[in-house]
């Protein structure tokens, strides 16, 4: 079936109004109406080629909400009606000890990304920036009805992507967490660690969100660029979770770090980090990456969300407003995120 779309034909292009083609809905598949899509500043950095090889025209978009429009044959988890969402990928191998594990996301063969990936029919996979999509019900996620879609679609990667390393380095009552950046992924993780139970501090480069911080439930918000937060914080945090994509002086965030603390970095630099070796010797400490977490955690993080009322906060756009979206996000003039109403998808 052919759909309206927004894609972009090289590096820098504004995006402009296309058809594109969705595959017919197989026996264990779902069609999604899409209501909403985030931007992510990873759709920036694919859509300008910053990073990996860009498949063009691309339809970015991974961070989808919508309806089931239409179910196959063999689908048992979803009907007609039901508010789901995709996430960051679409499929992966199913049989590697990782995907049978509920981690998809390392899955050993690659799992296949909703968009610029290539997926089993052998076509360039194109994401949520659509009005529809379809996609094998293994990899749909379910929406709680307490979730705005439009407040839910960035939860599909901003919420699952912090989610996963506070709950994998055990966020909780008792530990002490620190957020680099609060930004699009820093405003939602910031939630998360508190609602976990953790005492949560954000680091950031400028005070003017400071209050948008501590409402969110941060204990504390401090100037990353002030030098006296790594000497009044040293020896202190259990875990610093840092979102933001620049390269940091992480031998200064490293010492802040307690004993067996861990440094996890959720952001790609443009450049290789680097380190003193003595920074991690110090406290046992230890520096680490993860991806987005699998289906399972994805719908736990969800269900969480939903349970402590913790949504993104999100400036609603037109699909015309695509490019210049584009600009604020690279800019970092963005409070949080911006989310694309499909239902204008078809404007030109």
């Amino acid at each position: 079936m052919l759909v309206n779309a927004r894609s972009t034909a090289a590096p820098g292009a504004p995006f402009e109004a296309t058809k594109i083609e969705r595959r017919d809905v197989g026996p264990t598949d779902v069609l999604i109406d899409i209501a909403y899509a985030g931007i992510c500043h990873t759709d920036v950095s694919r859509a300008r080629s910053e990073f990996g090889k860009t498949n063009y025209p691309l339809v970015p978009g991974h961070e989808i909400a919508g309806t089931v429009s239409a179910v196959g044959g063999e689908v048992s988890k979803f009907s007609v009606g039901d508010r789901v969402g995709i996430g960051c990928f679409v499929d992966s191998c199913r049989e590697c000890d990782h995907c049978k594990a509920g981690l998809e996301s390392y899955c050993r063969v690659e799992h296949i990304r909703t968009y610029n990936a290539v997926g089993r029919d052998g076509k360039v996979t194109q994401g949520g920036y659509s009005e529809k999509i379809v996609v094998d019900e293994a990899y749909v996620l379910r929406i709680p009805d307490s979730l705005p879609l439009h407040e839910a679609a960035p939860l599909l990667c901003a919420g699952i992507t912090t989610y996963t390393p506070l709950r994998h380095w055990k966020a909780g009552p008792g530990s002490k967490v620190a957020i680099v950046g609060f930004g699009g992924l820093g405003h939602v993780g910031v939630s998360i660690s508190k609602a976990l139970g953790a005492h949560t501090t954000v680091l950031d480069l400028t005070m003017d969100k400071e209050a948008d911080a501590l409402r969110r439930g941060a204990d504390a918000y401090r100037l990353s660029t002030d030098s006296t937060v790594y000497t009044d914080y040293a020896d202190t945090f259990d875990l610093i979770v840092s979102t933001v994509p620049a390269n940091l002086d992480y031998d200064a965030f490293l010492q802040m770090l307690a004993l067996d603390g861990t440094f996890v970095n959720l952001g790609v630099p443009k450049r290789p980090i680097s380190f003193d070796v003595f920074s991690l010797l110090h406290n046992r400490r230890s520096i680490a990456g993860t991806l987005v977490g699998g289906i399972e955690e994805t719908q736990e993080m969800l269900d969480f969300c939903a349970t402590h009322g913790i949504t993104a906060e999100v400036e609603v756009i037109d699909a015309d407003e695509i490019d210049r979206a584009y600009d604020r996000v690279a800019a970092g003039d963005v409070k949080y995120r911006f989310v694309i109403d499909i239902s204008t998808m078809a404007t030109t």
